[in-house]
Formats: C-alpha cells, sequence, structure tokens
C-alpha cells in the first residue's frame, strides 16, 4: 500500500501542502485558523499520515532524534520516565536514544561526551555526578542547546523538578502522627549530590517533633536491593532497634521487607516501612507499600515536552517546571509498637 504523503492530506483537506507542514511541524508564528487545524488533523489521522523523519533531518539539518540519559537500568522508577518521554516524543515523530551510566561517575561524563558528539535535536537528563558534568553543561547552555535536566537546577537549562523535600515532610508527618520516635533512613544514593532534600526533611521534622537526631539511624548504603536488604539488617540488629523505616526509593524497599521478614518482624505490626517513587510494584507487594509517589511517566512526559518546545523556540526564556509528588499510604505502614 502507498504511502500517505503531505500532497495527499493537502488534496483531502482542501488545502494547501505548506499548510499541511505549517500543522503538522506545529511550525511557530504562521497564522492558521483553528477550523483549518482541526481539518488537517483530522485528515492526517483518518490517512495514517506520518512524517519522514529523514526527509525532514535533511530540510531542517536536525535528526529527529531526542537523547535521553538516566542513571539506572534497574530501578523500576526510571522506566516510568523513560516511558513518559517515549509516548512524548514519538507522538511528535521523533526517535529515542537511551543511554544509562550504571551511577558510574566516569562512564557518566564519558556518556555525555558521547552524546555531545552524535548529532540529535535535544537531550533529556538525570544527572548523578554534577561536578563531573558541568563543564560540558555550561558549554551547552552557553550555546542555546536544547537540554533538560530532571531533579536539579544547577545549571541554566531547562528543568523539571518534583517536590521531594516537601513530600518527605508529610511522610514523616504521617510516621510521626502513628507514634513513631526511632525512625531509620534507609539513604542509598549514587553520589552525595542526590537526595539531600531528603536527609534534610528527614532532620527537619525530628526537630520540629522534638525528637532528637540519633546518627545511627541514617544508613548510608549503596543503591542495589541487596544494600537495602543489608541496610534493613544493621538498623533492626540495633538496640532498641527503630519502629519504622524510611527508605530512599521502593527498589531498595524491596529488600527491607524481606529483611524484616528474616528478623521474625510483621510488617506493620512491629515494623512499619515507607518508600519513594510508589512504581507500579509498590502497590503489590507483600504488604503494599506506604510510597511517595513521584510521578515518573509525568516527569518524562513533561521533560520532553520542554525539550520539544526548546526545539521550536531555541531562544525563548529558561523553563523550570515542578511535579508536586503525594504521598500514598498503604497498609505496610501502622502504630508504633510498644518496645520492651
Amino acid at each position: 500500500m502507498k504511502r500517505p504523503t503531505q500532497a495527499d492530506v493537502a488534496k483531502l483537506a482542501g488545502v494547501s501542502r505548506a499548510t499541511v507542514s505549517y500543522v503538522v511541524n506545529e511550525t511557530p508564528g504562521v497564522p492558521i485558523s483553528a477550523e483549518t487545524r482541526q481539518r488537517v488533523l483530522a485528515v492526517v489521522q483518518q490517512l495514517g499520515y506520518a512524517p519522514d523523519a529523514r526527509a525532514q533531518s535533511l530540510r531542517s539539518g536536525g535528526s529527529r532524534t531526542i537523547g535521553l540519559l538516566i542513571p539506572d537500568l534497574h530501578n523500576p522508577h526510571y522506566w516510568s520516565i523513560v516511558q513518559g518521554v517515549e509516548d512524548c516524543v514519538r507522538g511528535q515523530g521523533y526517535d529515542l536514544l537511551l543511554t544509562s551510566t550504571s551511577l558510574d561517575p566516569e562512564r557518566e561524563a564519558q556518556t555525555l561526551a558521547g552524546l555531545l558528539g552524535r548529532r540529535m535535536d535535544a537531550l533529556i537528563l538525570t544527572l548523578s555526578f554534577l561536578e563531573q558534568s558541568r563543564a560540558a553543561l555550561t558549554q551547552l547552555a552557553a550555546k542555546r542547546y536544547p537540554v533538560v535536566t530532571l531533579g536539579n537546577t544547577a545549571f541554566d537549562v531547562d528543568a523539571v523538578l518534583t517536590t521531594y523535600g516537601i513530600a518527605t515532610a508529610q511522610v514523616m508527618a504521617h510516621l510521626l502522627e502513628l507514634g513513631h520516635t526511632r525512625i531509620g533512613f534507609i539513604f542509598g544514593v549514587g553520589s552525595k549530590d542526590l537526595g539531600t532534600n531528603r536527609i534534610a526533611a528527614y532532620r527537619e521534622s525530628l526537630a520540629g517533633a522534638g525528637i532528637g537526631e540519633d546518627p545511627g539511624l541514617i544508613d548510608r548504603t549503596g543503591t542495589t536491593i541487596e544494600d537495602g536488604y543489608h541496610s534493613a539488617k544493621r538498623l533492626l540488629a540495633q538496640t532498641p532497634r527503630p519502629t519504622a523505616l524510611l527508605v530512599i526509593n521502593d527498589w531498595l524497599a524491596m529488600g527491607a521487607l524481606r529483611a524484616a521478614a528474616e528478623s521474625g518482624l510483621r510488617v506493620p505490626t512491629d515494623i512499619s516501612i515507607a518508600s519513594f517513587d510508589d512504581t507500579e510494584m509498590a502497590a503489590y507487594l507483600q504488604p503494599p507499600l506506604t510510597s511517595v509517589r513521584s510521578n515518573g511517566h509525568e516527569l518524562g512526559r513533561q521533560a520532553a515536552t520542554l525539550a520539544l518546545q526548546r526545539i521550536r523556540q531555541p531562544d525563548g526564556p529558561l523553563m523550570r517546571m515542578q511535579i508536586e509528588a503525594q504521598l500514598v499510604i498503604r497498609s505496610s505502614t501502622g502504630p508504633a509498637p510498644v518496645l520492651t
């Protein structure tokens, strides 16, 4: 079957090929009525017309490709972000090039350098090691290259953020209201630049409740399920042990749940466990996990939206978007037990 062309769309919609091109490519500054736009889009859908990415690249000098860098292929939170980015960019006729740094600082720097050497229209970056990336990002910002960062505003580029600090205060308030005063924090991050707002909110919540901070209740660990398991084992071996564990993400919380079970503790009767990200698996763990929903899919979708907007308007003002995190309370948290 012959692939539909712009000429086919133009003929059926009763407009010029140029008008079809303006509508399909969302060309800014071209006055097209809403009625004409809707008619063209209806015909595009009817015929199943899709722009030829290779031809567009030759005409515009672009690649019709968006690069996405994530730090960890194992954590399902990042896959939610990937899905959000992909859903958005593919709907606009772009391909997605995905790469991971495996939470390695040298690999992050090398990967970023490699992406800069490829012909892409924009980059979406979830960075873990900000100092190693600073020179490259500063250079890109100076050249007005379309870049969107996820999770930080350390660079003069567009960014999408999540309100993790506020959400940490919410989950801490939830645990404090349940009577927990010994709250352990499993803090497994890939670099010192990550999670600092959550540690700060944890400490501020304790201070606000008149509870002195016990440094031994913050266990700094790695980023795997096994790290979460061993971290929980260490915290639960303390005397007196914590009555609640706050875990940096659902991935590590899976290890913490196993550690609690092996220690003979029932969740939430003997130990409460709360986490971050609210990935799809959180509702299906046993028991279902109380978690802060960071809306990974929406993070990815909004990052892609900013990247596409920057491609179309390279000289526009700096764009920052904030996604609200939400506490989702499930049955892994309950009243604090009385320790004997």
